[in-house]
């Protein structure tokens, strides 16, 4: 049956049998194309219960249906599946047709259009007396017994949930209302008869009586004492008891990460395919595919599709897509097959020389950026810090080789003498505008000689740039030195990425020393500690605790984790952390053991602002938030620098923390509450 807003809509009569398919054409209820604007398809199933008793109700049409106070839609919209149903009965079916503009509701039958053939034409001579066939009989008609008795049944339901709910809601109220009152009883029962037992002993004792001879009111309160306590003990003591068992449930349940991971890539063009049958059978090297395909991000997924293959093992976990693979090639990484996510804290704000920063740190280390952020707040109540800039130079140290040590003597002298420096250092700055050579330093081992030189790179880290110089001076060496043999560009005299005590003496990349005076009040109020605790702990811990290991650079708490966690935020380096970390923490009385004086001492900072992984999109925005993107214009060199005073400024921000954690014995607490997982990744729901 097709139904419209202006059709009636009509339930079966209990007395007239129920057709097993409505005839449209029979209904006379097909709607007008002008005034069609939504079209249901009602499929009656036989039910042995009628749902109206009366015989000739009003009809209510599917407009008026849609005004009902009972549906929740607007008149104007076509009322969806789940709001009619409510209106009929369980053996009729509802859904909307296939032609309507709004998603449709599955249903088992098709609509009635689609399923019931048009009624058969009578024949023209067919006898009178002939009873018609049943399929050419119009199917009865359907119809409400009045308006009043649909309001009734479209609302029965609604209405009978929420007192349901309301009833509910009761029922539990007054439940624990008469819980509330049954537990007053029992403790007003429990301390009443211990006082009065308490009372008859004291006067039992007083007047010498036994204490086992028992009055009837005495047997009563003791029992009363013993009920009342059992009561108490079940009501409290279950959930007391249970309460570890189900936290640890909770904790299990909690364990499980179900957050889905990243989706894996969608399977590859039958192009691409081949080409990982070519990397996977070695036809085709896997290094050469960005040069091949003219496409890095092409390139990555090859390469990712081949390397799952050969290893047998999925890279689901590590994120493919939204990285820009041709902003590493030749830069950053090579054979990239995804890229792994760190998150990155904000510490701060740091004031360091009368400026406020907010330092990105990228660490997975829980209360490493809580406890800097704490220290950061124990400087800034104080007034702030401020940073000394010692030395700027980077370092590269080549090895050669002569016939004997007395000549190898005579380049050493040679690069020594003041008088042969400018002609040395027109060779060397001929690499770049910005480098400028600085000093050169040179040592025999036998007949080796190792000469390191030290220049200033600008804004740059300078590696590369030093690097090029030192072999401008090699060739240049060669013309008055023939018999002199390059062995290595780099001969570990420099030193890079290896503890050593040539940089903690002589320094490497930026030399920086920062301090601040803390206040006591703000020592007790902010790190919870006092002035005489962190001098005595530094002095055992960080001075003679370290010397007793043999540490080389080493005098500090954890200078590494901040210097690490800055590098990878700002597209440093993370390996020359190592020299980098170089660092000594002191701590002082001051102001007649008021104050706390506090230093750090980093003579090897190795930091830039341009090259290497500050031109990647992530990095190149932590540098921005610190206000040292890229090369400075007005002064060559003074981002960088800047960059390592804020990496030795917050160094002592945690320094403090950490010194201050430990001396107030809350380095385990805090550890176990934000820096221990309890999530299982052998339970990772995909």
């Amino acid at each position: 049956m097709l139904l419209n807003k202006s059709s009636p809509l009509f339930f079966p009569h209990p007395s007239k049998p129920r057709p097993t398919s409505i005839n449209p054409q029979a209904t006379n209820l097909h709607p007008q194309p002008s005034t069609l604007s939504h079209t249901l398809h009602l499929h009656p199933q036989p039910t042995p219960s009628a749902v109206h008793r009366h015989a000739h109700p009003p009809p209510m049409t599917v407009g008026q249906l849609a005004l009902h106070p009972c549906l929740h839609h607007r008149p104007d919209s076509p009322p969806s599946r789940s709001t009619l149903l409510p209106l009929f009965p369980h053996p009729t079916r509802l859904f909307f047709s296939d032609s309507h503009p709004h998603p449709t509701a599955s249903h088992p039958h098709p609509p009635a259009s689609q399923t019931h053939p048009r009624p058969r034409e009578p024949p023209l001579h067919r006898d009178p007396r002939e009873p018609p066939h049943p399929r050419d009989s119009p199917p009865p008609r359907l119809g409400f017994p009045s308006a009043q008795g649909a309001k009734m049944e479209v609302c029965r339901r609604v209405h009978g949930e929420e007192e349901e709910a309301v009833k509910g809601k009761n029922k539990e109220k007054s439940s624990s209302q008469w819980q509330s009152v049954k537990n007053g009883v029992f403790f007003s029962v429990f301390f009443s008869v211990a006082y009065f037992l308490l009372h008859r002993w004291r006067e039992k004792i007083r007047t010498s009586t036994p204490l086992h001879v028992l009055t009837l009111s005495e047997i009563l309160a003791v029992v009363s004492l013993i009920a009342s306590a059992f009561y108490l003990m079940a009501f409290f003591g279950i959930a007391f008891i249970l309460h570890p068992f189900l936290s640890r449930t909770s904790d299990d349940d909690l364990q499980i990460i179900t957050h889905p991971l990243p989706s894996s890539p969608p399977p590859l063009p039958k192009d691409d395919q081949d080409v990982v049958r070519a990397v996977v059978s070695g036809a085709v090297p896997s290094y050469s595919l960005e040069s091949r395909l003219a496409d890095c991000n092409r390139a990555a997924k090859i390469r990712r599709a081949a390397v799952e293959h050969l290893a047998g093992r999925s890279l689901d976990g590590l994120p493919l897509e939204g990285f820009d693979y041709e902003s590493i090639l030749g830069q950053c990484c090579e054979m990239p097959v995804g890229f792994v996510q760190i998150p990155v804290g904000v510490a701060g704000p740091l004031l360091l020389d009368g400026k406020e920063y907010t330092v990105p740190m990228a660490t997975t280390e829980g209360c490493l950026v809580a406890s800097t952020n704490r220290g950061c707040k124990a400087i800034h109540a104080s007034g702030g810090a401020s940073s000394v800039l010692l030395r700027d130079a980077m370092t590269r140290a080549p090895v050669v080789r002569f016939s004997s040590t007395k000549r190898a003597s005579h380049l050493k002298f040679y690069l020594e003498d003041p008088h042969n420096f400018d002609s040395i250092a027109v060779a060397f700055n001929k690499s770049s505008r910005f480098a400028k050579l600085q000093d050169i330093k040179a040592t025999i081992v036998g007949k080796n000689l190792y000469i390191r030189f030290s220049c200033s790179t600008g804004d740059a880290m300078g590696m590369n740039m030093v690097s090029k110089g030192v072999q401008n001076v090699l060739a240049f060496l060669q013309n008055d030195f023939p018999d002199m043999d390059v062995i290595g560009i780099s001969g570990n005299f420099c030193s890079d990425k290896k503890a050593s005590a040539v940089n903690w003496i002589e320094g490497r990349g930026k030399s920086v020393v920062c301090e601040a005076v803390i206040k006591g009040e703000v020592v007790k109020k902010v790190l919870k500690t006092s002035v005489e605790a962190l001098v005595e702990l530094n002095m055992l811990k960080n001075l003679a605790g370290s010397a007793a290991a043999g540490a080389l650079g080493g005098f500090n708490a954890h200078a590494s984790n901040i210097v690490t966690a800055i590098y990878i935020a700002t597209g440093q380096d993370p390996a020359q952390n190592v020299e980098s970390s170089n660092c000594i923490t002191m701590m002082e009385p001051v102001n007649h053991g008021k104050d706390l004086h506090v230093s750090v001492t980093m003579p090897s900072v190795e930091v830039g602002t341009v090259g290497g992984g500050t031109q990647l999109a992530s990095q190149s925005a932590c540098l921005n938030l610190l206000g040292v993107k890229g090369a400075s214009k007005e002064s060559p060199g003074a981002n960088s620098r800047l960059l390592a005073s804020i990496v030795a400024g917050s160094v002592l921000a945690a320094e403090l923390s950490l010194m201050s954690a430990i001396a107030a014995g809350q380095l385990v607490n805090s550890h176990m509450k934000y820096n221990r997982s309890s999530k299982d990744i052998t339970k990772i729901v995909p």
